[in-house]
């Protein structure tokens, strides 16, 4: 693959190599442990006045080399690309991880990407970091290979715990499968978002006096336990309080599994076909199953409420 794949990415077959510090890893989510990498490899390159580079992958490498054990993505590559150039990063390199890539030894995954490709002066990773066929490359490897071209490597400070774990993507999907979005939100510092485009659906909601945008699917993001939270509605015409369903309708037969669809307070917009972001704020209520149309309707309206609540909480 070549040439841009997105705001601000590139691809590294199609990459010119300048002077940089460069880190790598998957950075699933962009989470506060990543945020504080970016700036120790900030802090590295200015004064030497490098290119601030972090390289990632198309995928995470399980799904090429165990696919049974390769974890839903927290965010998509593009929003991947985009938290990252938000945290500092000047270049986000993207390498395709195919089984080609997975088979290359780690001898020439070092020379012919990090140091030759990119023009790597300075490397930043963990002590732990393994790279190349079977991950036979690491740290002390590195350094051999790097210090006759007059490059270092630097060690990530092992940071970021919270209650005595250190904060990991793995952490932050426990958390949102649990539904608890507030303490994956601590981790990711900032909220936890899904994307996508708006898509006709059953035309339920405005039946009952609550219009639903819903997501078509793949949705952006991994997808939280089902239930109902409160979160931010950004559109094109702005950003509002919604109330927003995550699951399969039970009390309504013949309904897909894991559908999402928000109602945006306070408006009612044409949104078919563009583009919409949820910030989940805060999880609002489990799913329910009700014996009347006029039971959901009350707890919908229970629902807009402690959403209300929720949002005006949280950006006060």
């Amino acid at each position: 693959m070549s040439g841009d794949g997105g705001a601000g990415m590139d691809w590294i077959d199609a990459l010119e190599a300048v002077p940089s510090a460069v880190t790598i890893g998957k950075f699933d989510g962009v989470h506060i442990g990543h945020q504080r990498i970016i700036e120790q490899l900030r802090a590295l390159a200015e004064p030497e006045g490098l290119a601030t580079t972090v390289v990632t992958f198309d995928r995470n490498p399980l799904e090429i080399v165990r696919p049974d054990r390769a974890p839903l993505p927290l965010v998509s590559l593009p929003h991947k690309v985009e938290l990252l150039r938000a945290a500092g990063a000047d270049r986000v390199v993207v390498v395709p991880f195919t089984a080609e890539t997975a088979a290359q030894p780690a001898k020439e995954f070092a020379e012919r990407v990090l140091l030759d490709g990119l023009g790597a002066r300075v490397l930043l990773v963990g002590d732990d970091f393994r790279f190349g066929h079977r991950g036979a490359g690491d740290a002390a490897m590195l350094r051999a290979l790097a210090e006759p071209r007059g490059a270092r490597v630097e060690s990530i400070d092992d940071i970021c715990f919270a209650d005595g774990r250190r904060v990991s993507s793995t952490w932050i999907r426990e958390a949102l499968e649990l539904g608890r979005v507030q303490e994956a939100n601590g981790m990711l510092g900032r909220r936890h978002v899904l994307r996508g485009d708006v898509v006709r659906g059953f035309q339920r909601g405005r039946a009952l006096g609550f219009p639903t945008a819903n997501l078509g699917a793949p949705v952006e993001g991994f997808v939280p336990a089902d239930g109902v939270y409160a979160a931010l509605a950004h559109v094109d015409a702005g950003t509002f309080p919604a109330a927003v369903s995550i699951g399969d309708n039970p009390t309504f037969d013949g309904v897909a599994a894991k559908t999402v669809e928000a109602y945006l307070l306070d408006v009612d917009l044409d949104l078919y076909d563009r583009p919409i972001s949820l910030e989940l704020v805060d999880f609002v209520r489990p799913m329910h199953r009700f014996e009347s149309l006029d039971q959901l309707i009350a707890q919908m309206s229970r629902d807009v409420d402690r959403t209300r609540e929720l949002v005006a909480t949280a950006t006060a």
